[in-house]
């Protein structure tokens, strides 16, 4: 990497607040050009994502794939070294094989499936890690078959850390127009005249209840930045395709589209429960939100966490410290009595009166084609849902 490249990237970085890995003009030129010689690491759906979110500064202040010094401070107490907050290793996992042929200093030509070249790693260091503290200390749990926790143990025993840069952004997919870069999305938002923004994460289709939570803050802030998730996430969610159709209809017939802003955030599920809480509140700061919604279960999976322990992690953190506020909501539902959408903070009547439907349910009805109630779901996603279901 040539001296004024990295003193490109630098002053990129820094006049922005945003981290920006990514080479362009004759810089990236010359970069592909020396990338041909170089090894070559093929990298997995997830890693893939991590790459592109380092390079477009979704993971600022991160550069790279973090070193031991990093990842132990982030495994241990969810900050970096240097005492910045971070609560999610983002790791590069090789074989003993494959490290056994790396040597630090050198660079690593990065690649997706089927061998496209996507950036380059510049190799600071190799080293060993305990699967099962990253996994009780991250996931509270060491259980296999957690898929954050099965996925970590599945892959190799050695992490290499050091600074990227990006050449290629991955493969196109078929929402690449709602793919912005933070710089964009807060570019965006600035023309629209919002100081207040309001970050929503989502891996599923927006039901009543996500509505209710999504227009409750909308009223204390300036615009919604609807935000969902479409890297990799468990086989039985529902597709990212069939989301996004969702989505744009919602939008298109019940949010005020001056007040709403759809963009697509192309990391991987780590089903963390209150880690992953932490770490998508930061990444939508650098994607220019103020607020950041976190219900319950927030990136939950199973029985793993409590209800509002994505809630609760938040006070591990002092005030300010995040740089973006959280905004707690508590479980919500169709009450049949207040005929309206509440919560338990709000709805002073018992269970039998809650319109509240399971995950198991919900598929039910829809795999036989029926309607979910319209207190339940718009009339609109009930039929993209149970169209992408007789799809799949």
């Amino acid at each position: 990497m040539s001296p004024g490249g990295q003193a490109a990237l630098v002053e990129a970085s820094t006049s922005s607040g945003l981290v920006n890995r990514a080479f362009e003009g004759s810089e990236r030129a010359a970069a592909l050009e020396r990338a041909q010689s170089l090894a070559r690491l093929e990298l997995d759906a997830v890693a893939v994502s991590d790459l592109e979110l380092l390079g477009v500064g979704g993971y600022t202040p991160l550069t790279g794939f973090v070193g031991s010094t990093d990842y132990q401070s982030i495994v241990r107490h969810m900050r970096l070294a240097d005492g910045s907050p971070w609560s999610l290793p983002i790791t590069l996992a090789v074989s003993d094989e494959q490290a056994a042929e790396l040597r630090e200093g050198q660079e690593i030509a990065l690649a997706e499936p089927g061998g496209r070249l996507l950036g380059i790693l510049e190799l600071a260091e190799r080293f060993r890690y305990d699967k099962q503290q990253e996994a009780e200390s991250v996931y509270r749990t060491t259980d296999s078959a957690h898929p954050g926790v099965a996925r970590l143990y599945a892959q190799g025993e050695v992490l290499l850390g050091g600074q990227i840069v990006m050449l290629n952004h991955p493969s196109p997919t078929p929402f690449e127009r709602y793919k912005l870069k933070p710089a964009e999305t807060r570019a965006a938002f600035a023309e629209r005249g919002w100081e207040t923004v309001v970050g929503f994460q989502t891996r599923n289709p927006i039901h009543r209840s996500h509505e209710y939570i999504q227009k409750c803050a909308l009223e204390i802030v300036d615009g919604l930045f609807l935000n969902p998730l479409v890297g990799s996430t468990k086989s039985d969610d529902i597709s990212a395709e069939v989301r996004m159709r969702s989505y744009e209809a919602l939008l298109a017939e019940y949010y005020p589209p001056e007040r709403t802003f759809l963009a697509v955030f192309p990391a991987a599920m780590r089903y963390a429960g209150p880690r992953e809480a932490i770490f998508h509140a930061l990444v939508r700061k650098n994607y220019g939100c103020t607020h950041f919604i976190v219900g319950r279960d927030h990136a939950g999976v199973g029985s793993y966490y409590g209800t509002y322990d994505a809630q609760h992690i938040f006070r591990e953190f002092g005030p300010g410290e995040l740089g973006i506020t959280p905004l707690f909501f508590e479980h919500t539902f169709f009450c049949t009595r207040c005929d309206a959408m509440a919560s338990y903070k709000t709805c002073p009547h018992s269970a039998e009166d809650h319109l509240i439907l399971s995950g198991t349910k919900v598929r039910e009805l829809l795999r036989a084609g029926q309607a979910l109630p319209t207190q339940y779901t718009r009339p609109e996603v009930s039929a993209i849902l149970i169209a992408g279901l007789a799809e799949a």
